[in-house]
């Protein structure tokens, strides 16, 4: 019979198939992982793990034995979650936004682990433009939201950072810029800037399409947008350049446009937001499934 942590670490070192990295996932003390399952090996009498200097790789036994344990334990984790959610009343409906395209994937696969735990509560999930990025939240259509840092408002309240992507330039692929390696935040004044219109606050507009550069050059400015689709069309056609993720090529990469990182900027965070009278048991198993996922557990 094996017992929950010799599973547990056993379980962790084949998916991770590195000892250190399988006790930081666990949150055990140096070398415990190690010694957990060097015991777990000489009880059973057979080797789970190969080891070498540079790598580790499950034998055909502790191959077969992950095979066994590792749906078995994925539907005792589900259960117990079950169990919880039911006993602390997480039903009902969770609405999620967020903010762009690589935004919306890290809530979509939120979503999809909060399901198999949660299965009493429907999540619902919806973009939230950026010319309008707290309203919806504040309107009580979405109860949190994954969005660009910073937030500085008295009625919300912003986690901890969940990702962040290096900040670019966007520009045409003939432009001058296209041809360097990094762009500095100063190279802003010497083309208009397109920039996000509407009701968000002066400050989150500013840390991302600012008017001025660090050594206070005006920026011109270029035309402005409602939604993020607009951009790209805008600067492939020379009428300015943008400043963006370079998470952003990925999802909306396409002939006529280069983004070029900036040497000089600080990355774009992003992270979850919520109403401050709004942190409900939804709200908080969410954001928890949310953090695991994002550090690599399951």
């Amino acid at each position: 019979m094996l017992e929950r942590h010799e599973i547990e670490a056993f379980l962790a070192v084949a998916e991770e198939l590195h000892f250190r990295r399988a006790t930081e996932r666990l949150g055990l003390a140096q070398g415990r992982v190690s010694q957990i399952v060097g015991r777990l090996e000489r009880r059973l009498g057979v080797a789970l793990f190969a080891r070498t200097s540079r790598k580790v790789t499950l034998t055909p036994a502790g191959q077969r034995l992950y095979d066994g344990l590792a749906p078995a334990h994925q539907e005792i984790q589900e259960a117990v979650a079950q169990a919880l959610a039911t006993g602390k009343g997480i039903t009902g409906t969770l609405r999620v936004g967020f903010s762009s395209a690589w935004a919306g994937d890290m809530v979509l696969r939120t979503a999809e682990a909060f399901r198999r735990t949660h299965l009493g509560c429907l999540v619902e999930i919806q973009e939230i433009p950026l010319y309008d990025t707290f309203g919806p939240l504040r309107a009580g259509v979405v109860d949190l939201q994954l969005t660009e840092f910073p937030v500085e408002e008295p009625d919300l309240v912003a986690g901890s950072v969940i990702f962040s992507g290096t900040r670019a330039m966007m520009v045409p692929a003939d432009h001058p810029f296209a041809r360097q390696e990094s762009v500095s935040v100063e190279d802003l004044a010497r083309a208009p800037l397109i920039g996000v219109t509407g009701d968000s606050p002066p400050y989150w507009r500013e840390y991302i399409w600012p008017s001025k550069t660090p050594q206070g050059k005006p920026i011109p400015r270029g035309p402005t947008f409602v939604y993020w689709l607009e951009v790209p069309p805008l600067v492939a056609s020379g009428r300015g350049i943008s400043v963006a993720s370079l998470l952003a090529a990925r999802y909306h990469g396409r002939p006529g446009l280069t983004y070029v990182p900036f040497c000089d900027a600080p990355p774009i965070d992003y992270g979850l937001i919520w109403r401050r009278d709004g942190f409900t048991s939804r709200v908080q198993a969410f954001t928890d499934t949310l953090c695991r996922i994002r550090a690599g557990r399951p």
